[in-house]
């Protein structure tokens, strides 16, 4: 009797780098079906989508802008997914650097602004790291499955947020669920004038070469890649799994917060309910999209939020769905983890 099993078979490298290319065209042929279906044409809504923006100083200035919390949130999940952590809290990690943000910003009027700013940076780094640290330890003294865990907290996280919104912090004028107006101080300065753009894009760049730096030249690196290929066998060379893997995850969460503090100090200058439209969700799209390398991960990051901020620009100029950029997003996501598995894997079928 014949069965079809699944043998591991690593690809060519070749065929491996390419993968992203290939994850890009096979997503846009997918999604021109449900765009022929909607009514219009493809080559019209991924050149509006994906070209006109870039043609315009505002729309290419707002890509960065988009860019900033979705590189941050990328980098937080590729840290962990580096060491094998699977950290899906990164939304949860967001807001809880968020919270710390508004909860510190207010209280911060007349203190200097580079004071200000690295007192908030520092406190929403620690905010992020400290929600990561209940599914990290159930995870490494109980074996817990950090999925769910980090999954399940991002609920808690938000429930909090709405209390304190919708409680103390709202705002007793207008009622408005928002948190007090942080300091002019404790705010992010703009980087170019007439624009969004911020200190938070600082921050981004800086995770990035940081995640390149620590995963391909420090020894912890090298515990971090060595833990997520095999545990067993890091172990018999002497790695600290466990170790290794609570700081990736505290690392992570931290990474996180910092995206939480860019969208507080550098957006809004308060917290709102809505302020991560799920931000902490599409890093797990930058980062699996990205290889989970420090490069790719910035560019999946642009990528992306060339895709959010074209969508919308998109629906208002040919009428097609606004959510169309959350589609491509998805099936990107999809068509990348099922090429990944492709070019590790292959079926065979054999004797039963």
């Amino acid at each position: 009797m014949l069965n079809l099993r699944l043998e591991r078979a690593p690809a060519p490298w070749w065929l491996r780098a390419s993968i992203p290319l290939l994850a890009v065209v096979v997503t846009f042929a997918l999604v021109s079906v449900l765009i022929l279906a909607a009514g219009a044409n493809p080559i019209e809504v991924f050149f509006e989508m994906l070209v006109k923006p870039l043609s315009k100083r505002t729309a290419r200035l707002e890509v960065l802008v988009q860019a900033t919390p979705l590189v941050l949130a990328g980098v937080a999940v590729a840290f962990a997914f580096v060491s094998g952590y699977y950290n899906i809290g990164a939304e949860g990690q967001l807001y809880a650097g968020a919270l710390a943000a508004a909860f510190i910003g207010p209280q911060l009027a007349g203190v200097p602004a580079p004071v200000s700013i690295v007192l908030m940076i520092v406190l929403g780094f620690l905010a992020g790291a400290l929600w990561a640290l209940p599914p990290a330890l159930l995870k490494v003294r109980l074996k817990v499955d950090e999925v769910v865990t980090t999954l399940l907290l991002n609920s808690v996280m938000l429930f909090l947020i709405s209390a304190l919104l919708n409680g103390p912090w709202r705002d007793p004028i207008s009622g408005w669920p928002r948190s007090p107006t942080i300091a002019a101080s404790a705010q992010f300065p703009q980087l170019i004038a007439r624009s969004r753009v911020h200190l938070g894009l600082v921050l981004a760049i800086l995770a990035v070469v940081g995640l390149w730096w620590i995963v391909r030249r420090t020894r912890f690196g090298l515990e971090l890649r060595a833990a997520g290929l095999g545990r067993q066998a890091a172990r018999f060379m002497g790695v600290p799994v466990e170790r290794t893997v609570l700081s990736a995850a505290l690392v992570s969460g931290g990474i996180a917060g910092l995206a939480g503090v860019s969208e507080v100090a550098g957006i809004h200058g308060y917290l709102i309910e809505g302020i991560s439209p799920g931000y902490g969700y599409t890093g797990i799209i930058v980062a699996t999209f990205g290889g989970l390398h420090a490069l790719g991960v910035g560019l999946a990051g642009l990528f992306l939020a060339l895709v959010d901020t074209g969508a919308l620009s998109t629906s208002r100029a040919l009428g097609v769905p606004a959510y169309l950029g959350d589609v491509v997003q998805a099936t990107l996501l999809l068509v990348t983890l099922a090429a990944l598995l492709l070019a590790r894997y292959r079926l065979r079928w054999g004797g039963g």
